[in-house]
């Protein structure tokens, strides 16, 4: 989308001759046709200028019925609009467009994708208005237009470029399309990077590595995705791609290996009467790179993987049968993504088999409409849009229904939905940029299933996320008062890793004091979680403890809140803090080891030694306070059970309170909510020590889930 790409013949990288030969011959193609159709004038208006030929027939190969009246007129546009401006290859500009275009085509976009994509560049490097777009091709291609039109930098400086990924992604929330021309305009000034400046090809090659690949595998644009990385793994990893080169130029009976399988994976099939079509698929650079790093020394059939084409799902688990029964298969490697699809569409049956002579293949078996979706992703699904396509044509095969005018988007449920919730809470632009790397960076998807006083959901979360996580995905910033949570119903830490198919069960406080401590922040992988944790812990400097201002003078010793069963001391003469309290997030009580630091307002907060915010705090630069527990101190503590209700409960936890010995100062039995019980109890032990001890007893009650030590308010003792 830059009018700074540059000479196709300088593509850095031997792919260009291995899988991208037809597309140097047509940019050839597309050069002279531009220059003729920019002397020759316009072309008749009942067909179509040379130009767009190629296109028109790669379009037709998906849509035959397609109208592509339209694809002419946009074509007249763009090209009056960006003639005179050329690339730094010296040719005409509008062979970018029509490149890109082409792109789309041979995956199999509808109309209204091509002709966004052959005024893609238009609002943004000509005169051509938004408006002028809307007026002459429809509100659609308006939306696209814009939605892959960079924001100026004049107005955002060095913010621009992540300000334009962000307008991207929320333009692709409603529309999938957007995103579909932003990646084929990558992949084509990708391929005519070469005679850019070494530090400018990095910088380009990075941000496709880091954004444009991740965004091509979560929309299943397998096509896109495995040349871009290609072309990524030549610029940012030249000794590796060398060698891999090498490698692959090394065994060039790789083919014919693979194709001796493939002969008798096609008689057994034949013989059992399942029609199907077998193909060698070569790897891409960096699959052969990934398979040396997993399997160390290469054989033949490790260069490339069979792909069995059949008409139907059921015939996909024919195939699967015949290879197992007729061939020795490699167990491990069996997957079905079929009846379990990736996050991304993808549906495959992944096998390995072992041939006679001792090769071992890899096979992927899929229906031809899976084929079309694995490579083209949601290119391949049409117009997101109720209804007919603007040609006249039904929905691409593989799109859901539509129901009642809405928009149909299969990606949104998931990582899309995520990821658009999130950025909102993420104004400043470095925080996007980088929570959007790291969210991308996440390479695969879990589901995870929850009933937390509702109707039964999903919940859709990066693989390696945890409790924390799901807590935040469900129930946003109410999830600040989450206690705990039981997964497959068992009581688990929030720290808990979840794995797919997961059902999990999260227990909430129902206080408003209660919140986040530091470190939920190393147990949270989503931006979504990260974003709200650390926006709780700025808000509330006493838990998140902040650099604070200190006085320099020294302070005298003062007894502190009784309450809290602590007191300060420190050297000479000066204020006094304004109170002494224990931290929220720990809660000590006697005899536990203490430390404490000094706030903003001037008091002092007491944490455990042990506690993780103290960590923190030293890393921040904040100075302790000595304190220790005063000499009238007494081993006063709220404590929280939770538990299913049940006749009896209370008097077997009153029983088992008193057996320690320990006074109830307070209590309190909340109304039961789902059947959930919550006890709170202010308690005065006889012996502090005993707490532990204490709390285990209370936990062995029948029907008790949890005890945990409760959270004080702010300015409380």
């Amino acid at each position: 989308m830059s009018a700074e790409a540059t000479n196709p013949e300088a593509a850095p990288t031997d792919v260009t001759v291995r899988r991208r030969g037809r597309a140097r011959i047509d940019l050839r193609r597309l050069g002279r046709a531009a220059l003729l159709n920019a002397t020759a004038g316009p072309a008749p208006r009942d067909r179509l200028p040379d130009a767009i030929g190629h296109v028109a027939e790669a379009h037709r190969a998906h849509h035959p019925e397609a109208d592509l009246t339209v694809l002419g007129r946009a074509y007249v546009l763009a090209e009056s609009s960006h003639r005179g401006q050329f690339r730094k290859s010296g040719e005409p500009y509008i062979t970018h467009p029509l490149a890109v275009t082409l792109i789309l085509a041979e995956l199999g976009a509808e109309t209204t994708t091509l002709t966004a994509s052959l005024l893609h560049d238009t609002v943004e490097d000509t005169e051509v208005t938004l408006d002028q777009v809307r007026r002459e091709f429809g509100d659609e291609v308006a939306y696209l237009v814009d939605g892959v039109t960079k924001v100026e930098k004049i107005d955002y400086g060095a913010a621009a470029e992540p300000e334009t990924f962000r307008k991207m992604l929320v333009a692709t929330g409603s529309d999938v399309r957007v995103m579909s021309i932003k990646l084929a305009d990558r992949l084509h000034n990708m391929r005519t990077l070469g005679v850019m400046r070494p530090e400018k090809q990095a910088r380009i090659a990075r941000v496709t590595r880091d954004v444009l690949i991740p965004l091509a595998e979560r929309l299943g644009v397998q096509a896109l995705k495995a040349e871009l990385e290609d072309l990524v793994f030549a610029i940012l990893h030249p000794e590796e791609y060398e060698t891999t080169r090498a490698l692959v130029a090394d065994h060039p009976g790789a083919a014919e290996e693979l194709g001796a399988v493939a002969e008798q994976v096609t008689a057994v099939l034949r013989e059992a009467g399942i029609g199907a079509e077998v193909l060698v698929r070569p790897r891409h650079f960096v699959s052969v790179h990934r398979v040396r790093l997993k399997r160390g020394e290469l054989r033949g059939c490790d260069f490339g993987r069979l792909l069995v084409l059949v008409a139907e799902d059921a015939d996909c688990y024919g195939v699967l049968g015949e290879l197992h029964t007729c061939f020795t298969p490699v167990v491990s490697e069996f997957k079905d993504f079929i009846a379990a699809p990736k996050f991304n569409l993808y549906q495959s049956l992944h096998t390995a088999i072992a041939a006679p002579d001792g090769a071992v293949a890899e096979v992927l078996i899929r229906t031809h409409r899976m084929h079309k979706v694995a490579e083209a992703g949601v290119v391949a699904l049409g117009n997101p849009h109720v209804g007919q396509e603007p040609d006249g044509t039904a929905p691409a095969a593989g799109l859901p229904p539509a129901e009642d005018g809405e928009r149909v988007d299969p990606t949104r449920p998931g990582w899309l939905s995520r990821l658009l919730a999130w950025q909102q809470s993420a104004p400043d632009p470095d925080t996007f940029w980088t929570s959007l790397r790291a969210d991308l960076a996440e390479d695969d998807e879990i589901t995870v299933f929850h009933a937390d006083g509702g109707a039964p959901g999903t919940i859709s979360l990066p693989a390696g996320a945890s409790c924390v996580d799901a807590a935040y995905a469900q129930h946003g910033e109410a999830a600040h008062a989450c206690l705990g949570a039981r997964v497959n119903g068992r009581l688990a830490p929030l720290s808990t890793v979840l794995g797919d198919g997961d059902t999990v069960q999260l227990l909430l406080a129902q206080d408003a004091v209660s919140g986040p401590s530091p470190e939920w922040l190393d147990h949270a992988r989503t931006p979504a979680a990260r974003i709200a944790i650390t926006g709780w812990l700025r808000a509330h400097p006493e838990s998140a403890a902040p650099p604070a201002p200190t006085d320099p003078r020294p302070q005298p010793s003062v007894p502190a809140d009784r309450r809290s069963g602590a007191e300060l001391h420190a050297d000479l003469d000066g204020e006094p803090p304004a109170a002494v309290r224990p931290a929220g997030c720990c809660t000590p009580v006697p005899p536990d080891e203490i430390t404490g630091f000094r706030v903003r307002g001037g008091s002092v907060t007491v944490h455990r030694a042990r506690c993780s915010a103290v960590d923190t705090m030293r890393g921040l630069g904040r100075e302790p306070v000595t304190v220790r527990w005063g000499d009238t101190a007494r081993g006063r503590v709220t404590l929280v059970a939770e538990s299913f209700g049940r006749p009896g409960l209370l008097a077997d936890l009153t029983e088992a309170i008193a057996t320690f010995g320990a006074a109830v100062v307070s209590a309190n039995v909340e109304p039961p909510t789902e059947q959930r019980v919550r006890h709170t109890y202010t308690l005065q032990l006889p012996d502090a020590a005993g707490l532990a001890a204490l709390m285990k007893a209370m936990r062995d009650v029948p029907g008790v889930y949890d005890v945990s030590r409760a959270r004080h308010s702010r300015g409380t003792g």
